[in-house]
């Protein structure tokens, strides 16, 4: 019996590897076939990384970013039927607008997938007259409906809660400028109908701690615990070679998740195995998504490693949560309502 209840369908095929007996530091342990996805995944698709998986009908699926050979980043759709071993279609995902008619961004990457009742969403990051948020909606994986971008630039980095939150939607997002920011802050955004955004609270921001002391950006969607909302972040610092993205963890309160209760003080995942420093661009360990099973408590977290590879990790409700909360540190900041 879990200590702590995901509010969540049971996902009893999830993939599992159980923690190695020298694990030391936080409860987050790296699968041994690691990485699960690499180079070269599908024909005219040099990398795929920084990708977003759910299960689906029994099996899995996902959206995953695809570095093209032309080097212009596009999302492509996946199955698996263990969520390790993948199986991409060759094209990539064909959006369309409201009339059915084709409707393509000029890029799109860092995909996001949150089912929120009974539709799924994409949430990507892509060209709206400078890097901005892009949305779509499907409910059978063949039609994607692009819907109304949600923000005007500049923004990354968005996620969806899975579900309602007092009777609005609600998107965590990373307010920023049209280039490799050396700033951001976590904000929160809600809707009543997917197309009007308001609401705007701040979340949290960077931190004096050396893994987040340049700025930080959402990660996997949030997961609903008894707890409250658990959340998977990236943060990054800067070094005299370049960014290191490190796996941050926080709680942020059930009803009002503008609200941090517990944050992490120390990573619980930095770039320290071969794909995770080096590849196109080195030193990343960056979460977008989660498959957790909530009568067992376990939880696979999937990341992008070094913009070159898909990784995996694995950890229980119960040992996070402890850990976040034992190691928390949070600021005046952080528990604020986000108004000013």
């Amino acid at each position: 019996m879990s200590k702590y209840k995901m509010i969540s369908p049971a996902v009893p095929n999830m993939p599992w590897q159980e923690k190695p007996e020298n694990l030391t530091g936080a409860p987050l342990w790296r699968y041994t076939a690691n990485p699960v996805i690499d180079r070269n995944p599908v024909e005219g698709v040099a990398r795929i990384f920084n990708s977003a998986v759910i299960p689906y009908e029994g099996k899995f699926i996902g959206v995953f970013r695809g570095e093209q050979t032309n080097g212009v980043p596009f999302i492509y759709l996946g199955r698996s039927e263990d969520a390790l071993h993948w199986e991409f279609n060759k094209e990539k995902i064909n959006f369309v607008d409201e009339k059915g008619e084709s409707f393509m961004p000029k890029y799109a990457y860092d995909p996001r997938l949150v089912k929120v009742e009974d539709a799924y969403y994409l949430i990507w990051c892509q060209d709206f007259y400078g890097a901005s948020i892009g949305l779509a909606k499907t409910t059978d994986f063949k039609t994607f409906t692009r819907l109304e971008n949600p923000f005007i630039p500049f923004n990354r980095n968005a996620v969806l809660f899975p579900r309602k939150i007092n009777g609005n939607y609600v998107m965590l997002s990373r307010p920023s400028d049209s280039g490799h920011t050396p700033f951001g802050d976590i904000f929160l955004s809600e809707s009543p109908d997917m197309t009007y955004w308001g609401k705007h609270r701040h979340v949290m921001g960077k931190t004096p701690e050396w893994w987040q002391s340049v700025k930080i950006g959402g990660g996997a969607a949030p997961i609903e615990t008894s707890e409250g909302w658990l959340l998977f972040y990236h943060g990054v610092t800067g070094t005299c070679n370049g960014y290191v993205y490190s796996i941050g963890g926080a709680i942020l309160d059930i009803d009002e998740p503008s609200k941090v209760k517990y944050r992490c003080e120390n990573f619980l995942l930095t770039p320290e195995t071969w794909y995770e420093e080096r590849g196109f661009v080195p030193n990343v360990c960056f979460p977008c998504a989660t498959i957790h099973d909530s009568e067992t408590g376990r939880i696979a977290l999937y990341y992008g490693a070094a913009d070159s590879y898909v990784g995996v990790a694995f950890t229980t409700v119960d040992e996070i949560i402890d850990y976040i909360k034992e190691h928390s540190l949070v600021r005046e900041e952080d528990t604020e309502l986000g108004i000013r």
